[in-house]
């Protein structure tokens, strides 16, 4: 299983307090931290992902579960009507997070903001998050907002204002529970539906015309 470079020092801390335990005589306490550092290697999973290669195809950022899809205005942001598909993901989820569509950053905000559970609607507006808008090739916007949780306390955004980013692109993680809100133009294609569970990078989730 591959692991994703920044979930090393989570994984190896607990490795070697487990070790510690063993040398020292504390049996039971060294299973507990091999318990942990075997979970938390399993949250850092890194998947290799089937990137479609569909023009105008929107792939998922997240995986998780789809639990909203509705009209909004994104007035700070992209002042007009979008469709709002929110994913919640489960600490047993992977935390890669990428790209939904191919295109070029145009800006990107951070707000520093509370931390209220991932799954619930305010969080969408007052929590810890990080959004990032970018413009395709047909000069459309799109923009994908990471969203702390009520456990994550630490969002990681790898790219950056100016780069020329592509479909399935992993470009950051939230660490430990959290939600991802993808905004498309109004006249988008839909192709998922509340409830359905999806892959990161892999499940398309719209087309862009």
């Amino acid at each position: 299983m591959k692991i994703a470079r920044q979930g090393y020092p989570f994984v190896i801390i607990p490795f070697l307090i487990a070790l510690i335990s063993v040398i020292s005589g504390f049996l039971f306490l060294s299973i507990i931290f091999i318990i942990l550092a075997l979970f938390t290697a399993y949250f850092f999973r890194n998947p290799q992902r089937n990137i479609p290669q569909v023009e105008g195809a929107v792939v998922a950022p997240a995986d998780g579960k789809v639990i909203k899809i509705d009209q909004c205005f994104k007035g700070k942001l992209i002042k007009e009507d979008l469709i709002k598909i929110s994913i919640f993901m489960t600490i047993f989820n992977v935390h890669i997070n990428r790209i939904p569509i191919s295109g070029k950053v145009i800006d990107i905000f951070y707000n520093p903001g509370k931390f209220f559970a991932a799954n619930v609607d305010k969080s969408s507006y007052l929590n810890e998050q990080n959004a990032v808008i970018l413009e395709t090739k047909n000069q459309k916007k799109v923009l994908f907002v990471q969203i702390a949780g009520l456990i994550a306390r630490r969002i990681a955004c790898w790219v950056k204002k100016g780069n020329q980013v592509f479909t399935g692109q992993k470009f950051g993680m939230i660490y430990f529970g959290s939600r991802v809100d993808l905004y498309l133009p109004l006249d988008s294609i839909i192709n998922i539906q509340v409830g359905q569970k999806v892959k990161g990078g892999e499940t398309i989730v719209g087309y862009v015309k």
